[in-house]
C-alpha cells in the first residue's frame, strides 16, 4: 500500500462515528524508552415484463464488496507466543474464545467494572444488554477453565458457569476478556453509534439512528477489556487478532473502527489500525482519537461500467413482472420502488468513491502539498465536487419522479415515468466520464507512491542531482533504488527503512534540486521541496567536491544558502561524498573558507563518506541517528514540562515507571579484578610452552576431516584405563548387573516345587474345560454356517462387480441345473427324480421331440408334420461370437484389448450402451430460471 493510501487514508474521515474503550493492557512495570511508542393473483391479463436488454457489468457490486473486505491479519504463530508469558499461578488455564450471549451479561458487566477504573468510561448494564441481544454475533469473549479453590483470582468468578453438568472437580468457565461491538453506517465511532434506542425491546421498535445499524458496513468496537490480573500477558492482542480474523472471514463489514486514548494509539497501530485524528465523540468526557482499519482505494469504474453495475443490480434485486389488471396502488408501488432503489444505488456507489479519497483539509500538510504537486488540488477538488453534485442531482430526480408516480393512472403511464427517471439518472452518470477517468488515474498513482510516515524518525537526503544520494540510501537500507551516473535518475521520492538501537528509522531519497526560483521548479523538484518543508527530520545535504556531478562547489554551496530557510528547527548535516576522489582538505584555501562559513552558526555539522568504498557510511548514519534521537527526546521532555518545571501528562507516566538504583553512601567503587586474572599469561600462538589447544591437536593429527575427536578423553574415573572400556547396554537406566539376582536358582526351585504340588492336588482342574460330543457337533455346525455365509458374501460381491458388463435383473437370470443339484445335495435332499424330470423336459437338437417315443408319450395323429413345421420355426444353433474369426490366442487377446479401448470413452461419459446418445442439460432450467432468492447461489 502506498504512503498516501496508508497515511492519507488513515487521516481522512468525514464524520467520526463510533467508540472503543480500551482497558490498560500494558503492565505498569514495563520500562519503555522515551522514543518507543507505547500501546495501550387477479384475472389473467397481458404481462408487462420489466426485462430490458440484458446488461453484462464488468464488475458487479458483489465483486466490489468482496474486494473491500480486507482487514489486517496477524499470523497465528504470534498468537501462540502470547500464551508463553503467563505467571505460575495462571499456567494451565488454557484460554479459548467463543461468541458472547445474553447469558454472559453478568460476567461482561463484572469485567467492565473491573477493567475500567473510571466509571464514566464504562458501559452501563442497559447498553450491554442491548448489544448482547441485538448484535451478539459481533461480540467475542476469551474464557478459561478454573477449578474452585485454585490460586487464580478473577472478578468474574462469581458469575462463572459450570463447564459441564456433574463434573467432579466443579470446574467453571470464567470470562477474562471481551470485545463488545455493533455496526454503523458511518466510517468512525460517534455518540450515535454508542447510543441505545428507547424502545429497542418493544415488539415493533421505531426506526432509529442510535445504536446498532444492521445494514452498516463499519463494525464499531465499543469495549475491549481484559481483567486486571490477566493484563500484560498478551491476551488483549490475541483477543483482537482472533476477532479481526473472524470478522474478516465472515465478510460482513468493510472496516473496524474504535476510539482510544492517545497512549493507546501505538498499540492499535501495531494491530493494523490507522489514526484519523481527534474524535468528535464525547463519551466519558471526550479526549478520544478515531482509529480504523483502512484498505486501498477501490477501483473507480468508467461511466459506462457505472451504469452497468447500477442497472444490473436493479434488474437482479427487484421484481420484473407486473400486470395491468393489478390494483393501481400496487402498480405505482412497483415502479416507485424501482426509481428509489436505482437512486439509492447511485448514491451509495458515489458515496463510496467520495469517502475513499482523502479530504485535503484532514490530512498532514506534507501529504496535502504532495497531492497538490502531483495532481493539482484544484482539479482534484473539482472532480470530487462533480461527483457530489451528480449524487445530489440524482436524489432530486428520484424525489421528483416519485412524486409524479403517486398520480400515475395506468401501468403504461407509470412505466414511462420510471423510464424517464432512470434515463435522466443515466444521463447524469454519463456526464461523469472525465471525472471518473481522472480519479481512477489518481487512485492508481496513489497506490504506487511510497509509504511515508511524517511523524516517525526520518533522515532526509537532498542536494544537487548525481551527488550520491541514491547510493547512500542503497547503502544504509534495503531500498531497491536505481543508481545511474547521470542526473535526474530519481524522479520521485524513495523510502528505505533501517534499525538503529532497536528503533525504526526511515530514510527518504529526494530528487535532485537545481538552484533557480521556486516558480520555475518542475514537479520533480517540488516533491523534494515539499518533503524538506513539512517533514520533521534530520537533513543530510549531500555535496560532491570532485564536481563529477556536473555542478561546481560554489553552485552547490549557493543552493544550500537558497534552501536554508526550509531547514528551520531541523537538524542539518553537510555530507561530503566521493572523498575517495577529493577530500575537503584538498580544496584551495578560498573554497575551504567558504565551506567553513556554512558551518559557522554551529547548528550545521560536516560529515564525510564515500559510497564507492563504503568509507564513513555507517559513521554518517550513526551520527545522524544519535543527534536525531537526542533532539526528539529533548523536545518531548520540553513539551511535557510546564513553565514551573513540573513534569506531567504522558511524560510523567513514563518517568514514573523508570527507576535507577544508586548506592546511598556516595562512595565510588572501582572495578575489581582478581590478581589471578591479572597475572594470567596471555595466549601466544608462537610460544612453544603455550597451552596446547584442541586446534593444535587437530593439526598434529592430520587436520580437519582426518582427525577424530576423542570424546572419552575427559571422562573422570578412578582409573584412567577405564575410559575406553565398552559400556553395557542400558535399559530404563539400568545395565545387566542391575538385573542379576544371586538367589535366582533357589527361588526358581521353590516355585517349581510349589507348582508341582498344586497340579498333583488338582488345583488347576476345571469341569468347564471338558467338552462333550454334543457341544463339539454344535461348534462344528456353527463353523460350517460361518464358512457358508462368507462364501455367500464373496459370491454376492463377485456378482455385483460388473466388470464392464450390463446389469441383468435377478428375475431374468437363469441358474444351471448343476448349481441347483449341488445346493440340494448340500442340504441333504435326494435330487435324482428332480434331475431326471428336468432332463426329460429339456428340448433336444433333433427335429422331433424324443418324448414321443416313450411310454408316457401322448398319442399324436401326425407327429411328423408337426415336427416339420416346428423345425421351420426353430432358430439354428448360435455359434460363440467371441470365437468367430479368431484364429489363435494372440488374435483373441488383441481383439479383447481393442474392445476395452473402445469401451473406455463410453465408461467415461457414463453411457448406458452404444445406443446412448443422450446430451444432458448444461444449465438445468429449474436452477437457472426466475429471480434470485435469499437462498444459496452456488448454481449460478
Amino acid at each position: 500500500m502506498s504512503s498516501l493510501s496508508k497515511c492519507i487514508l488513515g487521516l481522512s474521515a468525514k464524520d467520526p462515528d463510533s467508540l472503543i474503550k480500551v482497558a490498560n493492557i500494558i503492565p505498569p512495570n514495563i520500562i519503555m524508552p522515551p522514543e518507543v511508542e507505547q500501546p495501550q393473483s387477479s384475472p389473467q391479463s397481458p404481462i408487462i415484463s420489466e426485462s430490458p436488454n440484458p446488461v453484462t457489468p464488468r464488475q458487479s457490486d458483489e465483486q466490489q464488496a468482496d474486494a473491500q473486505r480486507s482487514f489486517v491479519i496477524i499470523p497465528e504463530d504470534q498468537q501462540i507466543k502470547s500464551f508463553q508469558m503467563y505467571p505460575k499461578s495462571h499456567r494451565g488455564i488454557n484460554p479459548y474464545t467463543r461468541p458472547l450471549t445474553i447469558s454472559d451479561l453478568d460476567s461482561v458487566l463484572a469485567l467492565e467494572n473491573a477493567a475500567f477504573p473510571d466509571p464514566a468510561e464504562r458501559a452501563s448494564k442497559e447498553k450491554l444488554r442491548y448489544r448482547l441481544t441485538r448484535c451478539n454475533e459481533l461480540c467475542l469473549g476469551i474464557f478459561c477453565t478454573v477449578v474452585p479453590g485454585s490460586d487464580i483470582k478473577a472478578e468474574t468468578l462469581a458469575s462463572g458457569r459450570p463447564v459441564e453438568t456433574g463434573r467432579k472437580n466443579g470446574a467453571i468457565s470464567v470470562l477474562i476478556g471481551h470485545v463488545i461491538a455493533a455496526k454503523t453506517h458511518d466510517l468512525t465511532a460517534t455518540d450515535a453509534s454508542m447510543g441505545v434506542p428507547e424502545d429497542w425491546d418493544a415488539e415493533r421498535p421505531l426506526p432509529s439512528r442510535l445504536g446498532h445499524q444492521e445494514g452498516g458496513r463499519t463494525i464499531v468496537l465499543h469495549s475491549v477489556a481484559v481483567l486486571p490480573s490477566f493484563q500484560g500477558q498478551g491476551l488483549g492482542k490475541v483477543l483482537m487478532m482472533a476477532y479481526m480474523q473472524q470478522m474478516n472471514g465472515a465478510g460482513i463489514a468493510d472496516r473496524l473502527a474504535l476510539i482510544a486514548h492517545d497512549h493507546k494509539i501505538g498499540y492499535y497501530k501495531m494491530l493494523g489500525f490507522t489514526e484519523k485524528g481527534k474524535s468528535a465523540a464525547q463519551f466519558g468526557g471526550g479526549g478520544w482519537y478515531d482509529m480504523t482499519t483502512w484498505k486501498d482505494i477501490q477501483p473507480v469504474p468508467t461511466s459506462q461500467e457505472f451504469l452497468d453495475i447500477v442497472l444490473s443490480r436493479t434488474q437482479r434485486r427487484l421484481p420484473t413482472q407486473i400486470r395491468s389488471g393489478f390494483a393501481i396502488t400496487r402498480i405505482r408501488g412497483f415502479y416507485t420502488r424501482k426509481v428509489k432503489f436505482t437512486a439509492e444505488t447511485f448514491s451509495e456507489k458515489l458515496s463510496l468513491i467520495l469517502e475513499g479519497f482523502p479530504r485535503l483539509q484532514d490530512i498532514h500538510p506534507f501529504h496535502k502539498d504532495l497531492l497538490n504537486t502531483l495532481y493539482d488540488a484544484d482539479h482534484f477538488r473539482i472532480a470530487l465536487g462533480q461527483l457530489s453534485t451528480a449524487k445530489h442531482l440524482i436524489e432530486i430526480v428520484s424525489r421528483d419522479y416519485v412524486r409524479l408516480l403517486k398520480y400515475g393512472q395506468s401501468l403504461f403511464q407509470c412505466k414511462q415515468l420510471k423510464r424517464a427517471a432512470l434515463g435522466r439518472m443515466a444521463t447524469i452518470c454519463r456526464r461523469l466520464k472525465d471525472p471518473l477517468l481522472y480519479l481512477d488515474q489518481v487512485r492508481q498513482h496513489l497506490g504506487r507512491l511510497p509509504s511515508i510516515d511524517p511523524n516517525t524518525r526520518t533522515l532526509l537526503i537532498c542536494g544537487y542531482p548525481n551527488v550520491g544520494k541514491s547510493s547512500f540510501l542503497k547503502s544504509v537500507t534495503r531500498a531497491d533504488v536505481d543508481v545511474q551516473p547521470y542526473a535526474f535518475t530519481t524522479k520521485s521520492l524513495f523510502v528505505g527503512h533501517f534499525d538503529y538501537k532497536y528503533l525504526r528509522f526511515q530514510a527518504i531519497d529526494t530528487p535532485g534540486i537545481l538552484d533557480h526560483p521556486l516558480e520555475e521548479m518542475n514537479t520533480i523538484e517540488m516533491q523534494s521541496i515539499t518533503a524538506i518543508a513539512h517533514l520533521r527530520s534530520a537533513i543530510l545535504y549531500f555535496m560532491d567536491l570532485s564536481e563529477q556531478c556536473g555542478y561546481t562547489v560554489q553552485a552547490q554551496m549557493q543552493l544550500f544558502q537558497s534552501i536554508k530557510p526550509l531547514f528551520a528547527n531541523k537538524l542539518v548535516f553537510i555530507v561530503i561524498n566521493k572523498i575517495d576522489v577529493v577530500r575537503p582538505e584538498d580544496l584551495d584555501p578560498e573554497t575551504q573558507a567558504q565551506l567553513q562559513a556554512l558551518l559557522k552558526p554551529g547548528d550545521v555539522e560536516l560529515l564525510q563518506l564515500s559510497c564507492t568504498t563504503s568509507e564513513g557510511v555507517q559513521e554518517v548514519k550513526n551520527a545522524a541517528c544519535e543527534r536525531l534521537i537526542a533532539d526528539r527526546v529533548a523536545q518531548k521532555l520540553k513539551a511535557g514540562t510546564s513553565s514551573s518545571g513540573a513534569v506531567g501528562g504522558r511524560l510523567g507516566d513514563v518517568l514514573a515507571r523508570i527507576h535507577v538504583a544508586r548506592p546511598m553512601d556516595g562512595v565510588v567503587r572501582e572495578t575489581f579484578i582478581p590478581e589471578a586474572a591479572k597475572n594470567k599469561k596471555k595466549y601466544d600462538k608462537n610460544d612453544p610452552e603455550r597451552i596446547k589447544l584442541a586446534r593444535d591437536i587437530e593439526e598434529e593429527e592430520g587436520g580437519a576431516g582426518v582427525y577424530n575427536v576423542d570424546l572419552k578423553d575427559k571422562y573422570m574415573l578412578e582409573n584412567d584405563e577405564w575410559k575406553h572400556d565398552k559400556i553395557p547396554e542400558i535399559f530404563d537406566g539400568k545395565n545387566v548387573y542391575d538385573f542379576v539376582d544371586p538367589d535366582i536358582e533357589a527361588k526358581l526351585a521353590a516355585l517349581e516345587e510349589e507348582e508341582e504340588k498344586l497340579e498333583a492336588e488338582g488345583y488347576y482342574d476345571s469341569d468347564d474345560d471338558l467338552e462333550d460330543a454334543e457341544d463339539a457337533e454344535i461348534r462344528m455346525k456353527a463353523d460350517l454356517i460361518r464358512e457358508k455365509r462368507e462364501l455367500l458374501k464373496n459370491e454376492a460381491k463377485m456378482k455385483k462387480s460388473l466388470k464392464n458388463r450390463a446389469i441383468i435383473p435377478r428375475s431374468a437370470t437363469r441358474k444351471k441345473l448343476s448349481e441347483m443339484e449341488d445346493h440340494l445335495d448340500s442340504l441333504g435332499h435326494d435330487t435324482t427324480s428332480i434331475v431326471a424330470r428336468a432332463r426329460s423336459q429339456s428340448r433336444g437338437r433333433s427335429v422331433a421331440r424324443s418324448r414321443t417315443n416313450t411310454e408316457d408319450a401322448m398319442d399324436i395323429d401326425d407327429p411328423a408334420y408337426e415336427a416339420k413345421m416346428r423345425a421351420k420355426s426353430r432358430a439354428r444353433s448360435q455359434s460363440n461370437r467371441r470365437d468367430d474369426g479368431v484364429t489363435n490366442e494372440a488374435a483373441r487377446s488383441k481383439a479383447e484389448r481393442a474392445q476395452k479401448l473402445s469401451q473406455r470413452k463410453m465408461n467415461r461419459m457414463a453411457r448406458q450402451g452404444e445406443a446412448d446418445r443422450h446430451v444432458p442439460a448444461g444449465m438445468p432450467k429449474h436452477l437457472f430460471s426466475g429471480k434470485r432468492g435469499m437462498g444459496k447461489t452456488q448454481s449460478r
